[in-house]
């Protein structure tokens, strides 16, 4: 695994191949999923468990390979000395694949002397790395799971690891052991968590991933002020991670239901789904501009219809495929689509811009993305 990684130039940094070379990752992994063949009779994913009892081969192989292992489905904790084969389900824990985890650590400019903040344990794999280059004395890691801290808690224990544990929503981060020279979540918020700005030395980092319920991301990496204020650019790329439990989307019921209060007519979508849904690097940054437009909203498909959902204002809208265009009703006190088109006729009046050239601004007034070429943003306040 390591060979593989330098070959794809991630781990430039002697200290950071050094600690991937030092911690061994299957110790952290006892058991995790993997996508089995097909799927079953409701067409829903089927995962197969994989353990060093069932097949030691296969598991070891899983955990070399530059892929992130799902360990947990829907909070329920396996118990890896029975695994059961699973059926569908919403991946709760996971231990990321190594390179983006050697990523995250190195574009918060992580270096010998700081401490660090590390927002979701999870098995406890990059505490470890952490600790490998930094010394355990200067690692506090927080994981809102009890029982998943449990278990990366023995793992990290058992290979000689002993850095700062706590059960912990992080949202808050950590006050005890703060200030911190960086903080580095690897879960997804809406917003920047405003606590953290009181925990990060003037100067410091903070680096996360913002998220949301149209499962748009990016990841921006901070620079705190001290005075409570904070400012930094979107970084590239197509990275994203389960969102904080207290920031999942709540459940919006029936599509038919919010269906109903549309309007008969309709008129032409300027834009189609396409533009945010389609599988590139320049719609998966659309979609979290759209988010950003309608932060509260939803989608879902029925068929060929796309339905749009703020179960938040009570607003709603559909897309239908009609002769090769599409046609859009809405209801509700915000047009949701106008919205998301809106912010795709600036983008595109703006050239197109990248994340890069984004900077998000956070203070007691609020967040806002801004860029020098279109109107300023509003992240929601959570």
């Amino acid at each position: 695994m390591v060979k593989a990684l330098a070959r794809e130039g991630v781990l430039a940094d002697p200290g950071w191949r050094r600690a991937v070379e030092a911690v061994p990752r299957h110790l952290f992994v006892p058991g995790c999923y993997l996508p089995g063949a097909g799927r079953d009779g409701n067409g829903l994913t089927v995962w197969e468990p994989v353990t060093a009892a069932l097949d030691r081969g296969r598991w070891l192989a899983a955990a070399y390979a530059d892929t992130t292992l799902v360990t947990q489905f829907d909070g329920d904790e396996p118990d890896w000395a029975r695994p059961a084969v699973r059926h569908g389900g919403v991946p709760t824990s996971s231990s990321t694949l190594p390179s983006l985890v050697v990523r995250m650590w190195t574009d918060a400019g992580i270096a010998e002397g700081h401490t660090v903040l590390e927002i979701g344990t999870g098995t406890g794999y990059s505490t470890a790395l952490a600790c490998e280059r930094l010394g355990s004395a200067g690692v506090t890691s927080i994981e809102v799971d009890p029982r998943r801290l449990e278990t990366a808690a023995n793992a990290l224990y058992g290979s000689g690891y002993t850095p700062t544990l706590a059960v912990a929503d992080g949202l808050y981060g950590y006050r005890p052991q703060a200030p911190y020279d960086r903080i580095v979540a690897a879960c997804s918020f809406r917003a920047v968590p405003r606590p953290l700005l009181a925990q990060v030395r003037p100067g410091g980092k903070i680096l996360l991933t913002l998220s949301g319920w149209l499962h748009g991301y990016a990841r921006v990496l901070l620079t705190a002020r001290g005075d409570g204020t904070a400012e930094g650019q979107l970084l590239g790329g197509t990275v994203s991670f389960m969102p904080a439990r207290t920031h999942a989307a709540p459940a919006f019921g029936n599509p038919a239901h919010w269906a109903a209060s549309l309007p008969d007519t309709a008129r032409p979508a300027r834009h189609g789904p396409q533009r945010i849904d389609a599988p590139t690097e320049e719609a998966f940054h659309l979609r979290f501009l759209a988010q950003c437009a309608v932060p509260d909203a939803q989608t879902t498909t029925v068929g060929e219809v796309v339905h749009l959902i703020d179960a938040v204002s009570g607003s709603t809208a559909t897309l239908t495929p009609v002769d090769g265009t599409w046609q859009v009703r809405e209801a509700g006190p915000l047009h949701l689509w106008q919205r998301v088109e809106d912010v795709l006729d600036a983008y595109d009046t703006a050239d197109r811009p990248g994340p890069e050239s984004f900077t998000l601004h956070v203070s007691d007034e609020g967040q806002r993305l801004r860029h020098p070429g279109m109107r300023g943003l509003a992240l929601p306040r959570c």
